[in-house]
């Protein structure tokens, strides 16, 4: 597997790569650090000098991220030229054949919780691949290795489900995975009184472990559990979460095919998750 990290010289880069760090080591991939650099055409004249100034900052810059990463992965950094930081990390991650995209969020966001800024919304409205976040201060307390995996298992129709992925990744890397069934009152399909609603979830939950059960006949850890509140925020606030977890989440069924596009409710619940988090692209 490749991972692709797009990199800014900040404490929200720096998040990224620690979550990069942590993927890599659980999955036994390698990683491209990349800083995208803004290419302007046409190029100005009498601006050789200042482009020679930053490639040197930015080849600095790489150098510091590259150290943060354990010895035992392999990483590379490289600098990329575009006129748009989130494409040209797209198209850096397409031509490499990069498996994942990972990023860190807005640096102002409330620590432990994802903001999502402007470089990151354009990923997850546009990505061929899988877009992995890290949530601010990651860095800080980032776990030496996963301990498991959450996905969220979609109840509408046409949202793509993230359990195929997460239940590839929970394979390779040997960790329990749990599948989720969020409830909240907030849901449009929720018509009926909130009992009925439960039941309706609970069957859908069960439905899905016996699904992923015939798929993993040999992996033990694999549960499948409802979350229930007034909220999606709600919810997800009830469910309890350690430092080496990583939720899944799919795309809207608003996504063009293999594009990643996030609907409402997967932001909402991206914003209550105190876990990184996996954005799957739409089949």
């Amino acid at each position: 597997m490749k991972l692709t990290v797009g990199y800014l010289a900040t404490p929200s880069g720096d998040d990224g790569v620690a979550l990069a760090a942590v993927l890599a080591s659980a999955l036994d991939a390698s990683i491209d650090i990349v800083i995208v650099i803004r290419s302007d055409e046409p190029v100005m004249e009498g601006s050789g000098p200042y482009r020679k100034v930053l490639d040197a900052k930015a080849e600095q810059w790489l150098s510091g991220a590259r150290a943060q990463v354990p010895e035992g992965i392999e990483v590379t950094t490289r600098v990329a030229r575009h006129g748009s930081f989130a494409q040209g990390l797209m198209e850096f991650a397409a031509e490499h054949d990069a498996d994942m995209i990972v990023v860190g969020g807005a640096g102002d966001g409330l620590l432990n919780r994802h903001t999502v800024g402007s470089v990151a919304g354009q990923l997850l409205h546009a990505s061929p691949v899988p877009i992995a976040l890290a949530p601010r201060g990651y860095r800080t307390g980032a776990p030496r290795r996963l301990t498991g995996l959450t996905a969220a298992v979609p109840t509408r129709t046409g949202t793509a489900d993230p359990s195929a992925l997460a239940i590839t990744i929970a394979s390779a890397a040997h960790l329990p995975l749990r599948l989720v069934s969020l409830v909240s009152l907030e849901d449009d399909e929720a018509d009926v009184d909130g009992l009925e609603t439960r039941r309706r979830h609970v069957a859908a939950a069960q439905a899905n472990l016996e699904n992923a059960a015939r798929k993993l006949p040999d992996v033990d850890g694999l549960e499948s559990v409802v979350a229930d509140g007034s909220s999606l925020d709600e919810a997800v606030a009830s469910l309890q979460w350690t430092d080496g977890d990583i939720l899944f989440l799919g795309s809207s069924r608003l996504a063009a095919p293999k594009r990643v596009f996030l609907g409402s409710s997967a932001a909402k619940i991206l914003r209550s998750t105190p876990a990184p988090v996996i954005v799957v692209p739409h089949e």
